[in-house]
C-alpha cells in the first residue's frame, strides 16, 4: 500500500505545470466537463497501460518524431477550429453527436501524453516493481496523472464561469497554437537534430497555419465578440 500511494503521488506532482494540464484548460472552452472526463480518464488509462505493459518497446514501434508531429497538427487544428466557434449551440450540437468529442479528448490528450516524461516515469516504476504489481503501478499512475489534470479541468471551469466566452476560447486559440509550434519543433528536432533547422520548420508550419487562421477569420467576420 505504502509503494502505491508513493507512485501516485509522484505520478502527482510530475504532471502538476505540465503542459497538459494546459491542454485541459484549453479543453474546456470546447467540450462538455463530462465529455473531457470520460475521453481522459480513457487516455490515462491506456497510456499507462502502454508504459507498464509495452512501454519498454514503444520507442521502437513508433518514432518519437512522428508522435511529435501528428500531436502538433492536432494542436494546429484544434487552435484553427476555435476561430471558428461563433454559434454558442455549435459545440452543444457537436457533443449530441455519439462519441465524437470524447473520440476528439481521447485523442488529442494521447498524443499529447504519448511519451511524456509521465508516461516514461510509469515505465520506471513498472520495471522497478516487476509484473507482480503491475496492476498496482498501472492503477497508481493513471490515479495520479488524472488527479492532477482534474485540476487543470476545474481552472479551465473556473475561468469559463468568471470570464467571457469570447475570453476562453480566445485563451484556448492561444495555448493550442503554442503547442502546436513547440512540439513541431520538437519533432523536427528528433528527425533532423537540434541545430537552427527544427526551428525553420516550426516558423514555416506556424506560417502556414497563421495563413490559414487569417482566412478563417476574414471568413467569419472576425473574432468571436464580446
Amino acid at each position: 500500500m505504502l509503494l502505491f500511494f508513493q507512485i501516485l503521488f509522484t505520478m502527482f506532482i510530475a504532471e502538476m505545470g505540465d503542459k497538459t494540464q494546459l491542454l485541459m484548460i484549453a479543453m474546456t472552452s470546447r467540450y462538455k466537463l463530462r465529455d473531457i472526463i470520460i475521453g481522459t480518464a480513457a487516455s490515462i488509462l491506456a497510456l499507462n497501460a502502454i508504459a507498464v505493459g509495452l512501454g519498454a518497446v514503444i520507442s521502437e514501434l513508433i518514432p518519437g518524431w512522428l508522435i511529435k508531429v501528428v500531436a502538433a497538427v492536432a494542436f494546429f487544428y484544434f487552435a484553427w477550429s476555435n476561430l471558428k466557434q461563433e454559434e454558442e449551440g455549435e459545440e452543444e450540437e457537436a457533443a449530441e453527436k455519439g462519441g465524437h468529442p470524447i473520440r476528439a479528448v481521447f485523442g488529442t490528450f494521447f498524443l499529447a501524453e504519448l511519451g511524456d516524461k509521465t508516461q516514461l516515469t510509469a515505465i520506471a516504476f513498472a520495471a522497478n516493481t516487476g509484473l507482480q504489481q503491475a496492476l498496482s503501478v498501472w492503477l497508481a499512475c493513471s490515479i495520479g496523472l488524472f488527479a492532477a489534470d482534474l485540476v487543470g479541468m476545474m481552472v479551465g471551469y473556473l475561468l469559463g464561469s468568471k470570464m467571457p466566452k469570447y475570453f476562453l476560447n480566445r485563451l484556448a486559440f492561444a495555448i493550442f497554437a503554442v503547442f502546436g509550434f513547440t512540439t513541431m519543433a520538437e519533432g523536427a528536432g528528433l528527425l533532423l537534430g537540434e541545430g537552427m533547422i527544427r526551428w525553420y520548420i516550426a516558423v514555416g508550419v506556424a506560417a502556414v497555419f497563421a495563413v490559414a487562421c487569417f482566412i478563417t477569420w476574414r471568413k467569419h467576420g472576425g473574432c468571436p465578440n464580446p
